[in-house]
């Protein structure tokens, strides 16, 4: 089985390049995520890289590890530390033979870590272009990484759960065939020319 954990670097990577232009003086606009402004969107991305994190170290009942995290007026400082947080747990030795309680999903179970990290995967990807969107620049995910992670996203459920106030994903939406990007954000409910 492929190991996804460069590819899911790589699309931190790239997220961070586009949180780094975020201007903290506008955290207020509205991001792609139904109802969130910019500012809950990075608040949500950094909670989840500590969530995700916690999980890779083992825990397994605390909800408060995956909160949205305040981060003042410096997303990028603060976006950054939390990725080099999850890049350090998902690089422990052995971590690819656990598994990880996500709480936010399904009800919250235990998942295979790589199964795991592919939600991961995919967040990072669709949240990049989320921050992309947001501030209006381009979001520079290469070919081969939207090639990657579109199995992933085609495994994230399109249910109720997208429904629920403050989903992450929205309902699909239907889309010609077009990019690889366009395709992915549309499967999890993303307008590819949002905000039109």
């Amino acid at each position: 089985m492929t190991d996804i954990r460069p590819w899911d670097r790589r699309a931190l990577q790239i997220t961070e390049t586009l949180v780094d232009q975020v201007d903290p003086g506008r955290l207020d606009v509205p991001s792609p995520c139904t109802g969130w402004t910019l500012r809950r969107l990075l608040a949500h991305m950094i909670g989840q890289n500590h969530g995700f994190a916690a999980a890779a170290d083992g825990e397994l009942t605390d909800r408060a590890a995956w909160a949205d995290r305040d981060f003042g007026d410096d997303p990028s400082a603060a976006f950054r530390a939390s990725s080099a947080r999850v890049v350090a747990a998902f690089a422990r030795e052995g971590v690819l033979d656990g598994r990880f309680w996500l709480p936010e999903v399904r009800g919250g179970q235990m998942f295979p870590a790589r199964t795991a990290i592919g939600f991961h995967f995919v967040d990072y990807v669709v949240h990049g272009w989320d921050v992309a969107a947001s501030i209006g620049v381009p979001a520079p995910f290469d070919d081969d990484l939207l090639a990657a992670v579109l199995p992933y996203a085609e495994e994230v459920p399109d249910g109720d759960n997208r429904r629920r106030p403050g989903a992450s994903f929205q309902p699909a939406l239907a889309i010609a065939d077009g990019r690889p990007l366009d395709r992915i954000l549309a499967m999890l409910g993303r307008s590819p020319a949002w905000p039109a």
